[in-house]
């Protein structure tokens, strides 16, 4: 699995950081940060769960 966001699409709801702050952060803007843009497997069902929940659809998961 691989990770990656869209900030310009980020609207800083936090969801993401909430769900999986071991993968997911905020900068000073309240934008997500990609931590780990390839987390290990026991993350994997919280950075779906963040992807899905995100308002802005700014998360994608790839594999």
């Amino acid at each position: 699995m691989r990770v990656t966001a869209d900030r310009d699409r980020c609207v800083g709801s936090g969801q993401c950081a909430m769900l999986s702050p071991e993968v997911f952060d905020q900068d000073d803007d309240g934008l997500v940060l990609v931590l780990r843009e390839e987390p290990a497997a026991d993350h994997h069902e919280a950075v779906h769960q963040a992807a899905d929940l995100c308002p802005a659809q700014s998360i994608r998961v790839h594999g």
